[in-house]
């Protein structure tokens, strides 16, 4: 049979059936680079999960240490950002820690005054000399407090005002019945909010009222639950409760330590 000098040139090549010419397999170099190539990426793979069980360790042993320091019933959220945090459980430091925590009692004080919802961020976090202690870099903090629990502390029912920085604050007195004043908000010295500036919706106080609102409002309100070393910096009113946001630097935490 007569093959051309074409045909001859492609005699024991694989043929590819769609029509687009001759190819060839693989060669060695190709097989060796996607050998490296999956490896290389299992490789990743287990590096992050490793790196992601070694952080969520770290998790868990801040939110116990901070369960504990602060009281709370429920087990703060806690999340350690950047990575590999390997490297930074290595060097015994972490680069950013953010919490959350809920429900936070003030026990001890004339008005307790407990926080709603406390959120912390913590840069340059670590493992403190003594047992139990952690120090931080540097903090930022909000401490939520609703108004259902700002009434129960202050005996009057405290609401948010028509304008910023200010609450109404609702008693109910004898023959008059509800009576509504609004209030300024502010930041005092020693981690303390302040009630100032009283306003009634109409007329006059009371005598009978003033008196009940001075029981109240006139004593700035401490925030002892909040870790020591935090000062309190400014204060703002929101939809359901005010906001108090707090700042530190060098801030060591203790279990079952306080501000105040």
């Amino acid at each position: 049979m007569y093959r051309s000098q074409h045909d001859q040139e492609y005699v024991g090549e694989p043929y590819c059936g769609d029509g687009s010419g001759y190819g060839r397999p693989p060669t060695r170099t190709r097989r060796r680079l996607i050998l490296v190539a999956a490896s290389l990426a299992a490789l990743l793979v287990g590096a992050v999960t490793v790196d992601r069980v070694a952080a969520g360790r770290a998790e868990s042993r801040t939110a116990q240490a901070f369960q504990d320091g602060m009281g709370t019933v429920d087990r703060p959220s806690v999340h350690v950002s950047g990575f590999p945090v390997l490297t930074q459980l290595a060097r015994g430091s972490l680069d950013h820690v953010d919490l959350t925590a809920h429900d936070i009692p003030a026990n001890g004080t004339t008005r307790p005054l407990p926080v709603t919802r406390l959120t912390v961020g913590m840069d340059g976090l670590k493992a403190s000399g003594s047992a139990g202690e952690a120090h931080a870099r540097s903090v930022e903090a909000t401490a939520h407090l609703s108004y259902a629990d700002v009434s129960s502390a202050l005996g009057v029912e405290v609401s948010r005002g028509d304008g910023a920085g200010r609450v109404d604050a609702t008693a109910t007195l004898p023959l008059a019945g509800d009576v509504t004043v609004s209030a300024a908000v502010s930041a005092e010295s020693g981690n303390r909010i302040a009630f100032t500036d009283l306003r009634a919706e109409r007329g006059d106080l009371l005598p009978p009222l003033k008196a009940l609102l001075d029981k109240a409002l006139d004593e700035p309100v401490p925030l002892r639950n909040v870790p020591q070393g935090l000062r309190l910096r400014a204060v703002t009113t929101t939809e359901d409760g005010i906001d108090a946001r707090f700042t530190g630097h060098s801030v060591t935490f203790r279990p079952e330590s306080s501000s105040g």
